[in-house]
């Protein structure tokens, strides 16, 4: 009884922080290489820093104020 009460808990726990995760988009890159599997686009796997680099680049670059 105690360890399946125990067994839920872990899990919510675990769906709570994956929640978490997606909400703060920590997981960006994990997506991007299960999207990258399933949809092959012809251009070669971004490690990590690269990915986070460009991501960057494509959040700043450009108009960042209204008026």
């Amino acid at each position: 009884m105690i360890s399946s009460v125990a067994r839920r808990l872990s899990r919510g726990l675990s769906r709570l922080w994956a929640f978490i995760r997606t909400l703060a988009g920590d997981d960006a890159y994990d997506q991007y290489r299960s999207h990258h599997a399933a949809c092959p686009s012809g251009r070669p796997l971004m490690d990590r820093q690269a990915f986070y680099l460009e991501r960057q680049q494509r959040k700043w670059s450009g108009v960042n104020r209204c008026c």
